[in-house]
């Protein structure tokens, strides 16, 4: 089952294809005064299944650059200019030093103490924060040893008044108690169906896991026990209604790219092909299917507020967003989308956050590409914080604190303070 981890890693391959080549790395040449670094190293557990660095790199070149960078856009290409560009994002120095820098998946603070945070990532990384993300230190698992902990990649996690889970692949769960201070192994059945893939942290002893196949498990008892929320995986849903006019059901692939829960328990995902995406609200015996309102791909989505009945964003292919007009209404399997006026210059998005007031909203996407929406996104203005950093960024998270980061590849995070949003 493909999890995140395995779209970014091989998101991260076709961008360092691309600049691999000599006709786009002399076209890059034209438009900056030196040729930019690789948006990323890759190492040999960094690369898609099946494909070798060698091969992807001589793909990229013979198709002449345009191999599976798909949403992320032409990376050689000049951005447009915008009326008032504002630099306001600063880079956060991490620990970081091994020679190939980390896919990092997630970053959390706990709720309890702001000041204390995590980094989660490829090959073991984790690293926490106790002075609000002004300095990060390395840490690692007690319960883990060393060798076989740089094999995780922790994808997820999730903290609560002190109480904390970290996901990852090879399936493994992680549980304190104690603000981090000491990590218990959740066991978990060898049976269960897909990968773990979001965790959320929902009181002393309770959480919500899902995973890659669709499956919803909630626990009251750290772990102890789990009980399924829905009757089947999308796969067996998708089996069944393959013929209620969804369209790319029947090529589904039996995982999806993303997963995310709302403060009510609903969920949202999207197939791994992206060619259509699926709901579920608590309560359901199984997933809704729904079709995209484009031939364009699909490259993210999420909530504009808590709930997703209040609204959902969409960003497609070619650096696109629309967004709900209205109230969401999870059974209609043509849900309404608006598109939103944004001069992307062909760069994907690929991450969006709306703040809780509902007007402002950022967006982040491939070639270190950074917008802000001050108007419920009806218009968007460039922020130039990454436009001089060799990454893609693929993550925009903001927190009670009103502090927002943003992760990109080769290890680059980025942190805006609160009350410059």
């Amino acid at each position: 089952m493909a999890l995140v981890s395995s779209w970014l890693a091989s998101t991260y391959a076709s961008a360092a294809a691309f600049q691999s080549c000599p006709a786009q790395q002399n076209a890059r040449q034209r438009t900056a005064a030196a040729a930019s670094p690789a948006v990323v190293r890759m190492s040999a557990d960094d690369e898609s299944p099946g494909i070798g660095r060698r091969a992807l790199l001589q793909q990229g070149c013979a198709a002449g650059g345009a191999v599976s960078l798909g949403a992320l856009g032409p990376l050689a290409q000049p951005a447009p200019a915008f009326a008032a560009e504002t630099k306001t994002w600063a880079p956060v120095d991490l620990p970081i030093i091994s020679e190939t820098a980390p896919i990092l998946f997630d970053i959390d603070f706990d709720s309890k103490n702001p000041k204390q945070g995590w980094i989660v990532g490829n090959r073991g990384t984790f690293l926490q924060t106790t002075d609000g993300g002004k300095t990060w230190t390395a840490k690692s698992f007690a319960n883990l040893d060393p060798d076989e902990e740089i094999n995780y990649r922790f994808t997820k996690l999730s903290f609560l008044n002190g109480e904390g889970w970290i996901i990852g692949k090879p399936a493994i769960l992680l549980h304190t108690r104690d603000s981090g201070e000491s990590w218990e192994r959740v066991p978990l059945s060898p049976k269960l169906p897909g990968d773990p893939y979001s965790i959320v942290a929902l009181g002393p002893g309770k959480a919500e896991m899902s995973t890659s196949a669709g499956a919803i498990y909630t626990t009251d008892n750290a772990g102890r026990n789990w009980k399924a929320q829905v009757r089947e995986t999308i796969d067996a849903t998708l089996n069944r209604v393959s013929s209620s006019g969804v369209q790319g059901a029947s090529y589904f692939s039996g995982s999806i790219n993303s997963i995310q829960r709302d403060a009510d328990g609903s969920y949202l995902a999207v197939s791994s092909r992206g060619n259509f995406y699926l709901t579920y609200k608590p309560g359901d015996e199984f997933w809704i299917p729904h079709n995209r309102e484009t031939s364009r791909r699909i490259t993210a989505m999420g909530f504009v507020k808590d709930r997703m009945t209040d609204g959902l964003w969409m960003t497609t292919a070619g650096g696109e967003i629309s967004k709900t007009a209205s109230t969401v209404d999870t059974q209609q399997i043509n849900i309404p989308f608006d598109k939103l006026q944004i001069r992307s210059g062909g760069f994907g998005l690929l991450d969006v956050a709306f703040l809780p007031d509902g007007k402002k909203a950022w967006a982040v996407g491939g070639g270190g590409t950074i917008f802000k929406s001050s108007d419920a996104g009806a218009s968007w203005s460039k922020d130039k914080s990454g436009d001089d950093l060799p990454t893609n960024l693929y993550k925009v998270k903001f927190f009670e604190s009103g502090d927002g980061y943003i992760l990109g590849s080769n290890g680059i995070v980025l942190k805006l303070s609160a009350g410059r949003a």
